[in-house]
Formats: structure tokens, sequence, C-alpha cells
């Protein structure tokens, strides 16, 4: 049996229109926006950091900023290659990278960072650190947020600091105003410990996704809900699709600025202490812009139609009581202790839980 050929007019538009459609599927995000005002070139140590966010973002916009200030700190010896827009991958994926040394440094969102440390899951606990107040507090405890942010140093890999991106709520395609609507949400969580349990024992739906699979899995309906912030689902349009919000705060959404230790520790004694004061004065400065941009975003989303709700006070005592019960089955993970730790407590949770006044 002979295949018929196609007419060579049709070929050749066939071709064409490949050679038009590939370019355009593979054309990623522009970083045009923000390059840097100076030719890296000379730098002596280059820093590739990823990360999984939009630029608007003013925690993901932070390592732009980062990138600039350690540039001017250290007359050009460092120079920050910053990819946001998941541009290197996952989360999941990208950790891998960083621990294996094939880039150097990422800033990790609080949620997937307990794959390499579980220690990072405490600020995933439901409604202890859940709000920007308390993050202040929890940021100025001292020896606690020390332990904390050395969550990784056993898998090689440093934690220097935070900024964030507001408080975890619900997105979704209907509205939820009550318990019940939530059941029948399919959410999207990351992929993490703490969401997966926390999401068991709420008794919903959750969907464990990576996040650059999210924008055509809400789009085609095999989620129909998001747990995130509002910044968030606003400045990456995920309203567009989900235009319904109803707040939970019951924790705070970090990025976790991590780099690779054997990279950290080859730099001269000066430049590390440089590279950690500019990471600690842009971050600082950085979560008081962040308060005011979950106002503000608020506010746009209100303005372009998306309705947001609040739980009953009653339904509000169900999710903290029954989150109640992460907090004991996680709190191992929370506790353990390595071999690089100089702050050796025998319960570091209890201790958190004390310092930030909580009370399920």
């Amino acid at each position: 049996m002979k295949v018929k050929r196609l007419p060579i007019i049709i070929l050749i538009g066939m071709f064409a229109i490949g050679l038009l459609t590939v370019p355009a599927i593979a054309k990623g995000p522009s970083l045009d926006k923000w390059k840097p005002a100076f030719d890296p070139s000379g730098a002596k140590y280059k820093c590739i950091v990823s990360n999984v966010s939009h630029p608007v973002l003013k925690g993901v916009y932070a390592g732009f900023a980062i990138r600039d200030e350690l540039w001017k700190r250290t007359n050009g010896q460092i120079y920050i290659d910053y990819k946001p827009f998941s541009m290197l991958g996952g989360e999941v994926e990208v950790l891998n990278q960083l621990q294996m040394g094939a880039i150097q440094g990422m800033s990790c969102s609080s949620v997937a960072s307990t794959n390499l440390g579980p220690r990072f899951g405490l600020i995933n606990l439901p409604f202890l650190v859940s709000s920007f107040d308390k993050l202040d507090k929890f940021v100025a405890s001292g020896k606690l947020f020390d332990h904390y942010m050395m969550a990784m140093d056993h898998q090689g890999i440093i934690g220097l600091d935070i900024t964030g991106y507001g408080n975890y709520g619900w997105a979704t395609t209907t509205p939820v105003k009550s318990l019940t609507d939530a059941k029948k949400v399919k959410f999207r969580i990351a992929e993490a410990a703490v969401n997966k349990m926390l999401y068991k024992e709420w008794g919903f739906n959750p969907v464990v996704m990576p996040w650059p699979d999210v924008p055509v899995a809400l789009k085609q309906g095999v989620i129909t809900g998001l747990d995130h912030t509002p910044m968030v689902c606003n400045i990456t349009k995920k309203f567009e699709v989900a235009k319904y919000y109803t707040y939970i705060n019951y924790a705070q959404g970090l990025f976790i600025w991590i780099f690779n230790k054997a990279w950290f520790n080859r730099l001269p004694a000066d430049l590390q202490k440089t590279f950690k004061e500019v990471v600690h004065d842009v971050s600082a400065d950085i979560r008081k812009q962040t308060v005011q941009q979950e106002v503000d975003q608020i506010k746009a989303a209100e303005a372009n139609g998306i309705q947001f709700f609040k739980l009953s006070d009653a339904a509000m005592d169900v999710l903290k009581r029954k989150g109640d019960a992460v907090h004991k089955k996680f709190a191992p993970e929370i506790n353990k202790l390595y071999s690089g730790d100089k702050y050796r407590p025998a319960n570091f949770l209890s201790e958190v839980q004390a310092y930030m006044n909580y009370k399920p």
C-alpha cells in the first residue's frame, strides 16, 4: 500500500509554521528590564542564583538588589547571575542542582525548603509565625532564628536570610465561605511534607504540583484552588482564572536565601563578610517593602473584581485545632540536631512556640 504524498505547497507551509511556532514556544521570559547597569565580565567570582517566581514580587526582586549592592560593595569582584521565572526548573530540581554545586545559590520558597532542610518547615506550621509582625519578632529572636537558618547546613548548604511573599490563604475558582465549600476544592499545594500533612489533617483534597505546572493545570481544571498568597496570585495572574480568595493567614510565605557551602567557603574571608552583610541589609529592607506590597496587591485585585472572603470564627478554630496535630507530628523533624549546630536545644519547636505565644 502506497502512502499518499502531501502536495509540496502544504509541506512548505507546514515547515514555515513550524519555524514560527517552535521559537515562540521555546521563548522564555525576558530579563531585559532587570539587566545590570554594569559589565559583569570582569568579576572574579560568579554566583548563579535561582528563583521560581516573578521579580515584580519584592521578595523575588531582592535577588537583583543583592546583585547590584554586592557588586558595589565588592568593587566588582562578585557577580550574581540571578535567574527568576523558574528559568532553571522547579524548586525540587533546583535544590538538587544547588547541593551538587551546579549552581551556587537559590532563594527557595519555605514550602519547598523542607525537602533538604526539614527544620525550615517550622515556618509552615499553621498559626505559628502567621503575620508580618510575628515574622519580624521571629527574625529578631537571635539564637532561635540563627538555629532555624542552619537547617540545611548538614546538606552542604548555608542559609543567610529571608524575604517574604505574604500571608497564605486560598485562591479558588468558586467561592469558599465555609469548610464545606473548601472540601469541594482541588487545592494545589507545594511539594512539601508539612503542607501534605496539614491538608490531610484538615480533610481537604490536595494536589501536589510543582509551581511551573500550575498555570496550565488551573486553566484545565486539574486544580480548582491554590494554597498561596494574594500578592503572588495577583502578580502571576492566577486571579485571571481563580477569581475568589479566602483569607486564612495561617503562615508566612518566605524565600530563604541559601548558598552552596563549598562555593561560599572558597571566597576570601573579607568577601564572605561583605556577602553576608549585603544579604542581611537587602533582606531587611525588602521585608519592609513586602508589607505594603500585599496591601497594594489586594487593592488591585479587588479593583479587578476579585472577591475576598473570611471564614467564620468557628471554622477558623477548627483549622487551628486540627492544624496543631501537624505541630506534634512534625516536631521530631524540627527538633532534630546535626553535627554543625552550635545551639543545641532540647526542644526547639517548644521554645519557638513559647517565644511566639502560640496557642492552638
